[in-house]
This record gives structure tokens, C-alpha cells and sequence, in this order.
């Protein structure tokens, strides 16, 4: 039986990536979990953890060179789906060493790890999927973005702490499968979302925001940053289904992939589709909340996705109508269960 090991198993796409895997293969499915990590999006596995069927959680961390080492020497699992890190980007601006460390060093250990066993293990070959970010292109100005779409080759120009550690995520991927002949694959995900995305991203906050005031516990105001970016929307479900197929359809060594929804639109635009979903709708508010805007921003988010479509015949299935409303959904169960939650 193969062996999948993700990091970042417990966040929004780590924990979407374990339910396709464990619907869609018969792998066995391994999580790398840190000791102070919520279980909350992997609550409905942890029967299956208990029972040993095909899910299984290693404690350690991308940080700890020493857990790292010890994980993969004795796992060696056949996929490797590296997607932890420090994911959000207005953090990267108040904790920037924190973000640098983690998700450039923090993947250098993954891969240095990878390379050594395999340096002592000739008959190990990994198959490593490297998640980098759509940041990583930062602030195109209008005048310089294809019109196709922001394509593999245009040039980084990161507008935030975090998107210059995943350009640096990004070209160690690439370094690796070079260097040393490791199967390592690296993707930039544009915006992706849906249920159990994480509230400090635009549109889970605007969700969040509105299943609170559904449930009178703050007042009908959305509080907003800057309204005007431009973002392409994919459903994580679908995200997950594209990461499953880069690493199964003919891994090509250090290629590197853009992969993205079809649904452009304004942050703006997406506030009005949730609050129109809204049984408040016309009570609801809007209010611009200056510590949520960014001190520079990427704010045209258009991928051009046909290098990865042509390779694998990917496409986005779920629309984007669907995936807001399943995303408000999810707040207002959670709001449900938990009753008061910080309104940020």
C-alpha cells in the first residue's frame, strides 16, 4: 500500500487533501501533526486515527530538524505533499522573521531530509510536491499583466514578508529536483477557499463576520480592508483533486506549475455575494477597518493555468456560488457549536 505524508495536515487544504486521498486511493494517509495544534478540521478522522485505518498522525515539526528526520527515515512514504507553513499574509508583516524561517528554512528541512535518506537509501524516490503561493507574483501593474492571465514565467515581484519566503519556498522546490534529481513538482495556488478556511483570509472573515451577526452576537457591520483587489477564486476541493493528480499524472522533476479557478472577480464583489446569501442582508453594513488593510497588496490575482491543464486535464469543477455558500455554511455550524468566537 502507498504512502502519502502531508504537512500541514491539520489546515484547511491539508485536511481536504486526507478526505480526497482517503475517498479517492486506498493509500494509507500520514499527517504531521505539532503538539499545539487544533484538531478541529481533522475532528471527523480521529475515529479512523484511533481504529489504525489508513490514517495515522506523526508528532513533530518542519521547524525540528531532529522529529523531521525521524518521521521520514522510518515512514519513507512514496508522496510527499509539503503545505505547512506560516499561511497568512497580513501576519508576515507584524512577524516576518517567524514567516522567512518557517517557510524557507522550514522546507529546506523537508527536502535536505528527503535527500538524505534517499542518499543512504538508493531505492527510495519520493514523489514531492512543493506548495508555494500565487504571492509569490505580488503587484503587477495593470500595464504588465498578460492578457491571458499571470503565466508560470512572469517574473516575482512579492509584495509582502510572506510571499517573499514563497518565492524562496519556490525556488528550492526547484533547486532540489535540479541538484540532486529529486521528483519534486512546485505549484502556486491561486486564491482557494471553502469550508474550513482559516478567518484571517478575506473572504472566510467576510463569512465569519456575517454568521455572527446572524447569530446577534456582534452588530450588522462587515468590517473590510481594501475592497478593490482583483482575486481568481478555486474551491480547495478542487485544489486538492489538482495536487493528487500533479503528483500521480506524469511527475516531471522540477516543474512548477500556476494553478487557479476561473471565477475573477473583485474582493468587493465577493462581500456582496456573501451578504446577498445573507438572512440579514438588507440590515448588513459596510465598514472600511484600517488595520485590515495590507501596507502593499497583490491586487491582480488573474492565473493563466494552461501549462497545468494541458499536462494533467484539470479543470475546476465547483463554482464559485458553491463555495461561498458552503464556506458561510461552515461559519455559521461552527458559530452554532461554539457560541462566541473573537470577531477578527
Amino acid at each position: 500500500m502507498k504512502k502519502a505524508f502531508i504537512t500541514g495536515f491539520t489546515g484547511m487544504v491539508g485536511s481536504h487533501l486526507a478526505d480526497f486521498l482517503l475517498a479517492n486511493t486506498d493509500w494509507e494517509v500520514h499527517g504531521l501533526l505539532r503538539w499545539r495544534s487544533p484538531l478541529d478540521n481533522v475532528s471527523h478522522l480521529l475515529e479512523r486515527v484511533n481504529e489504525g485505518d489508513r490514517v495515522f498522525l506523526h508528532y513533530g515539526d518542519i521547524n525540528d530538524e531532529a522529529s523531521m528526520h525521524h518521521i521520514l527515515s522510518q515512514l519513507k512514504p512514496d508522496y510527499v505533499f509539503h503545505l505547512a507553513a506560516q499561511s497568512y499574509p497580513l501576519t508576515s508583516f507584524d512577524s516576518p522573521v517567524e514567516t522567512l524561517n518557517t517557510n524557507i528554512v522550514g522546507t529546506c528541512r523537508v527536502l535536505e531530509t528527503l535527500r538524505i535518506i534517499m542518499q543512504t537509501d538508493s531505492s527510495y524516490k519520493p514523489v514531492v510536491h512543493v506548495c508555494a503561493s500565487s504571492e509569490v507574483f505580488g503587484k503587477i501593474p495593470k500595464e504588465k499583466k498578460p492578457e491571458t492571465g499571470i503565466h508560470e514565467d512572469c517574473p516575482f515581484h512579492p509584495a509582502s514578508p510572506y510571499a517573499i519566503s514563497k518565492v524562496g519556498t519556490d525556488l528550492l522546490g526547484r533547486y532540489y529536483a535540479e541538484a540532486y534529481g529529486m521528483t519534486v513538482m512546485t505549484t502556486r495556488m491561486f486564491t482557494h477557499t471553502g469550508p474550513r478556511r482559516g478567518d484571517v483570509f478575506h473572504e472566510s472573515t467576510f463569512a465569519k463576520q456575517i454568521a455572527l451577526i446572524e447569530a446577534g452576537l456582534i452588530p450588522a457591520v462587515v468590517k473590510v480592508g481594501n475592497l478593490d483587489s482583483l482575486r481568481t477564486y478555486a474551491d480547495v476541493r478542487d485544489a486538492v483533486r489538482a495536487y493528487y493528480m500533479l503528483v500521480t499524472m506524469n511527475p516531471i522533476p522540477g516543474e512548477y506549475y500556476n494553478i487557479g479557478g476561473s471565477y475573477t472577480c473583485t474582493v468587493g464583489d465577493t462581500l456582496h455575494t456573501l451578504i446577498n446569501m445573507s438572512t440579514m442582508k438588507d440590515q448588513i453594513k459596510v465598514e472600511t477597518d484600517p488595520e485590515r488593510l495590507r501596507p502593499i497588496d497583490a491586487d491582480l490575482q488573474v492565473p493563466d493555468c494552461r501549462k497545468f491543464k494541458e499536462h494533467t486535464g484539470w479543470e475546476p469543477e465547483i463554482p464559485f456560488e458553491q463555495t461561498m455558500e458552503d464556506l458561510l455554511n461552515y461559519w455559521r455550524e461552527k458559530i452554532k457549536k461554539t457560541g462566541v468566537t473573537l470577531t477578527r
